[in-house]
């Protein structure tokens, strides 16, 4: 970076002042610095020569931190106008000079400038050509272009491209003071536009996750509350007492198998965890009763996804779970109950849950019969794929391992679960078994 005496800075800015002679009337290449004795009268030499020497012994070298003042680059490729805005600005800026576009793109990629004044005819890139090379390095770099061709067509390029003033020689000292003011009250306020935004974001990722974490808290309340609900549900029917849970877990992986989204896998989770709750409305001489069931029982037992259906009614965060509360006893041929829906009629979530519903059943023992091996579960879901069961979810099912539902079955035969074991139960088959991300 350039300095200069101070006293040589002071006397010629007396000089500026004294003389009047603050436009430049003739090419700069052709100004001087004055002095003492030739351009002036003897007596007011010695009158700025005194005062030169009085600001060199009293005034500070430094009047402002240069840290603190804005970083401005002349690009210039005559000295002597780089020289004079140097001269001129450097009091209030930290001024650095690069006599070419190319030497002007290398400091910038070193040193971040708030500001810069360039020539736009310059040898080699011009100053036009440099103003995008100047947005991707320092997209905050405030340009002021300076032309000697005095052409609205090359002002309004240099606009275009992205400068934000322009000034034509000769030009006026205090134009282009007031200029470069202006380009650093506009740099100013883009920095501190920067700085709300980057603030703004950092207040919305904060509330974002205190939002995230209520609505977690709120997931895992509702899912306590709904685990004691069933609990409570499969007292009055010991024969599928931890069904719910076993199928909950067989339902996710599967689901995950099959390609479900994280909302529909949330659906399918609640709605295998409550797919009997419409039991709530069966008597309890149907529902346990020992022996067959007539056909007049039958009816009324099979009312019970209705039921289900209606017990969730109006409640938004279980209208994905709701679907398969009313359609898990549908068949894929349209032959199921209650409302007879076939093939993609039925929710794709009460789909996968009818496969591992059967499995379940298939492998679990019922007081009619001994639970059934693996082997025998496959049988007879692919004996039933295309008729009960949509025939892409029983592929599903083959393409899991079978030690994954064996390791599934064997945990949910361990104990029962308590309220916190229930809650990160879709992380557990996602995490635990191998099985694909969707």
């Amino acid at each position: 970076m350039r300095r200069k005496n101070p006293a040589l800075r002071a006397a010629k800015s007396v000089w500026l002042a004294g003389s009047h002679c603050c436009t430049i009337l003739r090419p700069v290449s052709d100004w001087r610095p004055f002095v003492f004795g030739r351009a002036f009268p003897r007596q007011l030499s010695r009158c700025l020569a005194s005062v030169c020497f009085t600001l060199a012994v009293l005034v500070p070298i430094d009047c402002m931190s240069e840290q603190n003042k804005p970083c401005l680059l002349i690009v210039d490729d005559e000295a002597p106008v780089r020289g004079v805005l140097h001269d001129l600005l450097c009091d209030t800026y930290q001024c650095a000079e690069a006599s070419s576009a190319e030497e002007a793109l290398a400091l910038l990629r070193d040193t971040p400038y708030d500001l810069v004044i360039s020539d736009i005819t310059m040898a080699g890139m011009s100053g036009l050509e440099m103003v995008p090379h100047i947005k991707d390095i320092s997209p905050n770099t405030v340009i002021v272009m300076i032309s000697g061709m005095q052409t609205i067509e090359s002002a309004i390029n240099a606009l275009r491209l992205g400068a934000f003033d322009y000034l034509m020689k000769p030009f006026d000292l205090r134009q282009v003071e007031a200029a470069i003011e202006r380009a650093h009250e506009h740099h100013e306020l883009i920095v501190a536009k920067q700085l709300y935004e980057n603030h703004l974001e950092e207040l919305v990722d904060q509330r974002t996750a205190e939002l995230d974490d209520a609505l977690a808290s709120l997931e895992n309340a509702y899912r306590s509350t709904l685990q004691a609900l069933t609990a409570a549900l499969e007292t009055r029917d010991a024969e599928t007492h931890g069904h719910s849970e076993r199928v909950v877990t067989f339902s996710l992986r599967l689901g995950r198998e099959y390609g479900l989204k994280a909302a529909e896998l949330k659906a399918l989770e609640f709605g295998s965890l409550l797919h009997d709750i419409g039991k709530i409305g069966v008597p309890d001489a149907i529902l346990r009763k020992p022996a067959k069931l007539t056909d007049e029982e039958w009816v009324r037992m099979r009312e019970h996804p209705l039921h289900g259906q209606q017990i969730l009614r109006g409640i938004k965060f279980l209208e994905g779970p709701a679907r398969v509360v009313a359609q898990h006893h549908e068949k894929w041929d349209g032959s199921g109950y209650p409302l007879g829906l076939k093939a993609e009629e039925i929710d794709i979530c009460a789909r996968i849950f009818a496969v591992a519903d059967a499995f379940d059943a298939i492998t679990s023992d019922r007081v009619y019969r001994q639970a059934q091996s693996y082997e025998a579960a496959t049988r007879e879901l692919d004996e039933w794929a295309g008729r009960q069961f949509d025939s892409k979810v029983v592929e599903a099912f083959h393409r899991v391992p079978q030690e994954d539902w064996e390791e599934l079955r064997r945990r949910s035969l361990l104990r029962e679960r308590s309220a916190s074991d229930w809650q990160p139960i879709g992380i557990n088959v996602e995490s635990q078994l191998n099985a694909p991300a969707s």
